[in-house]
């Protein structure tokens, strides 16, 4: 395909042979530096369609990177995935020497800030973390040459679409644009023509269809009997190596927990966990020390892990495209997989969402008022496992959540979250976390008209004053000033 020499002996290191359809079809017109609209599913090799190019464009022109700038910037929707794709462009560009770097939230700056300071050939980014960096004047976008969206329409679930636009306006009006998407729901497409001009578009398969190497099915149970059957599952030893999709974080903490506690080395994975928790979860399930790894829907695209045998839908996804990239995890590279989904009574509607979207009608099988699961069920709350999983798993001192400390769980954090900005939750100084404070004493301040809070009281002071009030005289309260300019409380409205 006339790349560059350093480039083919990486990957003939790496055992490519010969390119997927997507890499055959966008690698000649990227490496003319034209634009470029590729739509196509997980797994079908678009990090490496849009990787060669660029490190082959970079090495043909290659020029000394200047400080707090990249030539090419790669925005990824998730944590793992940006990962990921820095470890591709490393590895394919082993022997050009370029300066890689990946930079995403959840993690200290400085490093980061060292990198962007040397300057940078590839940088690998989430949308959150990236416009600190570029707000913080620690990374300027204006010689950026090629711009890469990977997988918009997550970037559309995830809410990334305004930082985007934010992003894009720092960078030159003539660069190289390269727009990567699994589906192409109206919104994407609007994007897609404000960043793209006159684009070689690319489409592998259709949109939203799934991959033809996957056995799917699905499996009729009540909502409470889901765990007696994931049990049963997993007394199939060719469960090898398995991906269970929970809807939310707490719930995929409880199912990892669950199997745990039933004796299948399981782990979690989602948006609450810190960063070194989540790549040790990643690391451990990519050796084969856990045997399941419980995920939420940012890691459905995030994680690309070898020879995944089964993805068991434990609940199906609120948007039916997100089905797509879920079992997408398993016959990945020409291998064959398995995708099981459970199936409560209210989840019907979501079903016939997903078989619209994929254009296909999936197996069923019918598990409702099965004797067999109630009696495993009773087993297993008999046992006590049931009880032991009620909680998440707790992992080096934090919750569950993996947000220190104890407290109420606020509801919201459970929906999708963008995870490519924000930092760690920190600990208050002093004292251990969840520990009761004495409220300070603070004066009134009548521009703001905020109230004192009283000290707390010593434990031998009386709870009220032991000097009563003279007879008719009432509590003063302070005026508060009105909040429309001093215009008077009658035309506050």
């Amino acid at each position: 395909m006339g790349l560059n020499k350093a480039l083919l002996t990486a990957l003939a290191a790496e055992g490519y042979v010969k390119p997927t359809p997507i890499q055959e079809k966008a690698i000649p017109d990227v490496m003319l530096g034209k634009d470029l609209l590729g739509i196509a599913q997980t797994g079908t090799g678009k990090t490496a369609a849009f990787a060669l190019p660029i490190l082959h464009r970079l090495a043909e022109n290659r020029t000394p990177p200047v400080p707090r700038t990249t030539r090419a910037l790669i925005l990824s929707p998730t944590r793992e995935l940006a990962t990921q794709i820095g470890e591709s462009f490393k590895a394919y560009g082993k022997h050009l020497g370029f300066r890689v770097a990946v930079i995403f939230g959840g993690v200290k700056y400085g490093g980061q800030e060292r990198a962007l300071q040397q300057g940078l050939d590839i940088l690998v980014a989430a949308p959150g973390r990236l416009l600190d960096h570029i707000q913080q004047k620690t990374l300027d976008l204006a010689s950026t040459e090629i711009f890469v969206l990977d997988e918009a329409d997550q970037m559309l679930d995830l809410g990334f679409i305004k930082p985007i636009r934010q992003i894009v306006s720092r960078m030159p009006a003539r660069r190289q644009n390269l727009f990567f998407s699994a589906t192409m729901p109206s919104e994407i497409g609007k994007l897609a023509g404000e960043l793209l001009k006159d684009p070689v578009k690319v489409q592998v398969t259709p949109q939203a269809t799934t991959v033809q190497r996957i056995s799917q099915s699905v499996v009729h149970v009540e909502q409470g009997r889901k765990r007696a059957l994931l049990t049963e599952l997993f007394s199939d030893p060719g469960f090898t190596r398995c991906l269970v999709f929970t809807k939310t974080k707490h719930g995929a903490d409880k199912v990892a927990a669950y199997l745990e506690a039933g004796g299948v080395e399981a782990g979690a994975i989602h948006g609450n966990k810190s960063q070194p928790q989540r790549e040790r979860a990643l690391e451990a399930f990519k050796t084969g020390k856990l045997r399941v790894l419980v995920a939420t829907d940012i890691a459905a695209r995030g994680i690309d892990v070898d020879k995944v045998t089964h993805v068991v839908n434990f609940e199906l996804p609120f948007v039916p495209e997100a089905y797509v990239h879920r079992i997408g995890r398993t016959a990945r590279a020409g291998a064959d997989g398995t995708a099981i989904s459970f199936v409560a009574g209210d989840e019907m509607k979501l079903l016939k969402d997903i078989e619209k979207v994929t254009r296909q009608k999936i197996p069923a099988i019918d598990r409702r008022n099965d004797k067999a699961l109630a009696a495993l069920d009773a087993s297993i709350m008999a046992s006590g496992v049931g009880k032991k999983a009620t909680l998440p798993e707790r992992e080096g001192g934090e919750r569950g959540d993996g947000r220190g400390g104890r407290g109420r769980r606020n509801p919201h954090r459970d929906g999708v979250r963008p995870e490519g900005g924000g930092q760690p939750h920190r600990q208050r100084k002093g004292g251990r976390a969840g520990a009761e404070r004495a409220a300070p004493v603070r004066e009134y301040n009548p521009m703001s008209g905020e109230r004192p809070r009283p000290a707390a009281a010593p434990a031998s002071a009386p709870a009220v004053s032991a000097e009563p009030r003279p007879e008719g005289q009432m509590k003063r309260r302070p005026r508060r000033r009105p909040s429309n300019g001093g215009k008077g409380y009658a035309q506050q409205g």
